[in-house]
């Protein structure tokens, strides 16, 4: 008698905690295509846009890198301490500005990605499926 009361609860017991979970319902949001295909436009714009510019930047670094190259070999091709030191320095402060400057323009153009990538997801209603939130992996420029 034990065994078959047992039996019953633990049936019982099963049966309802299966309703339950049967009974549970899903909060998943069906999206239409159009939205989704909205999304998509806009991460295209978005990546279009960041390789555009980080094409740009690596151009830039690697025109200042030339230019400081040359320079510091004119540099050494002076006479004098006071010349030598002189377009060293000049060398090295312009190479700087240039850095600077095209890091600057990166993070310009990065941010304005972004911003623009943000405003077209939200006009597609579609928020639920961007990738905003990895932002922050993207390459911050020195």
């Amino acid at each position: 008698m034990k065994k078959i009361l047992g039996i019953l609860v633990l049936t019982l017991v099963l049966a309802s905690a299966f309703t339950a979970f049967a009974q549970t319902t899903s909060t998943t949001t069906t999206l239409s295509t159009t939205a989704i295909a909205c999304v998509g436009t806009a991460v295209n714009t978005r990546e279009t846009s960041l390789g555009t510019a980080i094409n740009t930047h690596s151009q830039a670094i690697i025109a200042a890198y030339s230019a400081r190259a040359t320079a510091l070999q004119q540099a050494y091709a002076l006479t004098t301490k006071t010349e030598i030191k002189a377009a060293v320095k000049t060398a090295w402060t312009t190479f700087k500005t240039s850095v600077k400057t095209a890091n600057t323009a990166w993070k310009t153009t990065k941010n304005t990605a972004w911003t623009t990538f943000r405003n077209s997801a939200k006009a597609c209603k579609a928020n639920s499926i961007t990738d905003s939130s990895n932002f922050v992996s993207e390459m911050a420029g020195q």
